[in-house]
């Protein structure tokens, strides 16, 4: 299929569809395919595909615009789709994100020339410029702040040099391009964003969403933890086991060496180095760690 279409109720083997939504293009398209591959689905090879029938799973895949999706999702047209918090609570439309997926984060913050001295409150009547309107708009109304909004599709931070705009709020990554324009951060984070699994607020829950969500934080698990295995002796096992609790409990099992056994725990990734190293000290031996390719939790 190349087009766009309302997608059928059954697959040719009447098994039910659940209908997803993904990014077609942008930061969060080729993270939100990879983590759909890695949770077993099957992802377009074609980038200009707009539609693809996973059967074997009963999926069936939109690729559409991400700022899009929360409104298709919203109106009950997709049953579920992946796009960003930030264009979630954008559109207001009538969506509920269900899980956070690790990948694409960013944060939305106010900008101003350099040493302005500029406030959330000294924002009242102001103009400002930003490519999520409905976001900031509802920031602002909780703060009783209002402005005179400019909507702008891209390079925010030149609306002040140009003259369009008192003060910005736009996604920050590092802050050089604002510091380049010759801007600066002022008031807290708007948002912390990140790539989202979404459904429409109050909808039934569609047949295949379950199994959606055990899939993604299956993979959210594997890339988050390491299985660590190693060799201690008798006397130190339960300080061992404190330091490598895993998940639910660490398994235990007696070596043929007397007196040894051999632990194997779930643990974190990025503590993973350290943890090598107080067991070390505390004479464990043989450690190992190995990657989790998937897993169910």
């Amino acid at each position: 299929m190349n087009a766009l279409s309302p997608s059928p109720a059954e697959s040719s083997t009447g098994r039910p569809l659940i209908r997803i939504a993904v990014p077609n293009k942008g930061s969060l398209s080729e993270s939100a395919a990879q983590m759909l591959r890695e949770a077993g689905y099957a992802q377009r090879t074609d980038p200009k595909e707009l539609v693809l029938l996973d059967e074997a799973n009963g999926v069936e895949f939109f690729y559409l615009r991400p700022r899009d999706i929360a409104v298709y999702v919203g109106e009950g047209t997709l049953d579920v789709g992946v796009t960003g918090r930030d264009m979630l609570l954008d559109s207001h439309a009538p969506a509920t994100e269900l899980l956070p997926l690790g990948f694409g984060r960013s944060r939305f913050r106010f900008a101003a020339p350099a040493g302005s001295e500029m406030t959330v409150e000294r924002l009242q009547g102001l103009r400002l410029a930003t490519s999520y309107p409905g976001l900031v708009e509802t920031y602002l109304a909780g703060h009783g702040v209002a402005t005179r909004l400019i909507k702008l599709d891209g390079a925010v931070e030149t609306a002040i040099r140009l003259g369009v705009a008192d003060v910005i709020a736009d996604v920050v990554e590092t802050g050089t391009t604002l510091r380049q324009a010759g801007l600066e951060l002022f008031g807290p984070p708007i948002l912390q964003s990140e790539g989202i699994l979404i459904r429409r607020t109050n909808a039934e829950i569609p047949v295949g969403l379950e199994q959606l969500q055990r899939r993604l934080n299956g993979v959210l698990v594997a890339r988050n933890y390491v299985m660590m295995d190693y060799d201690v002796s008798q006397e130190a096992v339960e300080a061992a086991c404190a330091i490598t609790p895993g998940l639910e409990s660490p398994t235990v099992a007696p070596l043929a060496k007397k007196g040894w056994h051999a632990v194997r725990a779930m643990v974190p990734r990025r503590e993973a180095q350290q943890l090598m190293d107080d067991l070390w000290e505390l004479g464990a031996r043989a450690i190992l760690v190995t990657d989790i390719a998937a897993c169910r939790i």
